[in-house]
């Protein structure tokens, strides 16, 4: 189970030095592979199989193709080709001498699931970090962190409700049959699926969809007929219904139906619900995506990735749906920084503000750097222009009025003071100015006063280096997600931090 390359050295050097210098990585990959899968890291990676027996693979071997494979955008099958045939991968595999790739495409499956079961891809980014601290270049005593996210679109295929439904009909359909050697035109005809029986479903259905009684005469047919196939495997399948694929399937059917369709007030049945259901399924393909934003004008079909950095190098991920909250990895992210040194400063957006985890920093005396949320409409004043005097409960207007803080933090100011006020167009568009105080208030305080110093936005600037690793992150995994579920993507994300990290360590090696 032990990775060691059957090494012909003097062979290995001269196809090293006749490489072109854009093919510097792999002979950089090739000179550590010995460093970054040492003895110590390799017994940890062959613990990780143990529980199931013996794998003809060495993973450190495999390890090292995942990064590869990332590296070069490749997926298994041209992983197993590039093994057989490019002599920079033969190079850092150590097989110059073999013709066959000394994997499979299910070794390579394998290993992702194994590395998601134990962890090893978080544990493949830290020990890349390992290797930086060995040039000695920054120095790990006190860590200037700093937190920001980038969007990944998703795998899997967005669909509009009518899709969505017929999708996930055609998944119990095929769960079944796969679960219970039924053949599937056979639960179609049986369960009366006339939706399913076209080229799509709309075709199936075809109907004028610009006529709204019979779009509503057709989403009560399509209903019904989801209804109808989930009694048919109730009757006819009861004990696989119980068990995953086919219980997983028909919970994704009743889910899907249940976010997006509610009574009709008017009676008559049902129809399409008005608004958005709270984590609505988007993808049948992907369950895990979402709809979400990163900013007012960029919304996103999938995830969000998070990293947080320090001295140049990744130092931990999260992949999360993308209508998940900025902050919620935010602690997750911060332990992983605390493994390599303790946190003096961090940077960050003010997206991550919310978490108890920053409030938690500032109480540890972390310096923070970030922008605090304004706290009113473009045009008129903020909190910055209010004095808060949070000892004393009590907040000052422009204007030198005072108003009291209540016990649930909201500040409300005197109606007729602001109704006579020459400041209230500047102040207000209703007919008192009133403020809500954050519960960690003074922490926001703090930044906001930084903000409005030289010496504050200039810090604040300091985040730009964790933008640029972003950059390299989307640079070298691109957009989009080449896999579907979160914990998929995230070691993808994770491979891809490692590869950016090792690439930094290419660097401060030349520079040495």
């Amino acid at each position: 189970m032990r990775w060691k390359p059957a090494v012909n050295r003097a062979r290995e050097e001269v196809v090293a030095a006749g490489l072109r210098r854009s093919s510097k990585f792999y002979v950089f990959l090739w000179s550590i592979r010995d460093e970054l899968f040492d003895a110590a890291f390799q017994d940890e990676l062959i613990a990780a199989y143990e529980p199931r027996g013996q794998e003809p693979c060495p993973p450190a071997m495999l390890a090292m193709v995942m990064l590869l494979q990332r590296f070069d955008g490749l997926s298994d099958a041209d992983a197993v080709d590039e093994a057989e045939n490019d002599k920079r991968w033969k190079l850092v595999l150590g097989t110059l001498d073999e013709d066959r790739a000394p994997f499979g495409q299910g070794s390579l499956v394998r290993f992702r699931t194994r590395a998601i079961e134990h962890d090893l891809d978080k544990k493949l980014v830290a020990r890349t970090v390992e290797l930086a601290k060995r040039t000695k270049t920054y120095s790990w005593k006190h860590l200037k962190v700093a937190l920001d996210s980038s969007p990944l679109e998703g795998a899997g295929r967005v669909d509009d409700t009518w899709n969505l439904i017929g999708r996930a009909m055609s998944k119990v359909v095929s769960s079944v049959g796969k679960a219970a050697g039924v053949d599937e035109q056979a639960i179609v005809e049986g369960a009366g699926l006339t939706v399913l029986e076209g080229p799509s479903l709309k075709a199936a259905l075809d109907i004028d969809w610009s006529d709204p009684d019979d779009r509503h005469e057709a989403l009560q047919r399509l209903i019904a007929q989801a209804e109808a196939l989930e009694a048919w495997v109730l009757h006819h399948v009861k004990e696989q219904a119980t068990k995953p694929p086919v219980s997983d399937a028909l919970t994704l059917l009743r889910r899907v139906v249940e976010q997006d369709i509610e009574p009709d007030p008017d009676g008559g049945g049902d129809r399409i619900r008005d608004g958005v259901a709270e984590e609505r399924v988007i993808s049948i393909g992907d369950p895990d995506m979402r709809h979400g934003r990163k900013s007012r004008s960029k919304t996103i079909n999938g995830y969000k990735r998070h990293i947080i950095i320090a001295n140049r190098l990744i130092l931990g991920t999260a992949v999360e749906p993308a209508n998940r909250r900025e902050h919620e990895p935010t602690p997750r992210l911060l332990d992983d920084a605390r493994r390599h040194g303790p946190i003096r400063s961090a940077h960050f957006d003010r997206g991550y503000l919310p978490s108890p985890a920053i409030a938690e920093l500032r109480t540890q005396g972390v310096v923070l750097h970030s922008r605090a949320w304004r706290g009113t409409k473009p045009g008129l004043f903020g909190k910055d222009h209010f004095q808060i005097f949070l000892d004393a409960g009590a907040v000052a207007c422009p204007a030198g009025k005072v108003a009291h803080i209540t016990p649930s933090r909201h500040v409300a100011f005197d109606e007729d003071d602001c109704r006579r006020c020459a400041l209230k167009p500047h102040c207000t568009e209703g007919r008192r100015r009133t403020l809500h105080l954050h519960e960690n208030e003074g922490m926001l305080i703090e930044l906001r006063r930084a903000q409005q110093s030289p010496d504050g936005r200039t810090a604040y600037r300091g985040r730009t280096a964790v933008e640029h690793r972003l950059a390299r992150i989307d640079a070298v995994q691109g957009d989009t997600a080449r896999y579907k579920g979160t914990r998929k993507n995230e070691l993808d994300v994770n491979r891809t931090a490692a590869v950016v990290n090792l690439q930094e360590v290419a660097r401060l090696r030349r520079a040495a």
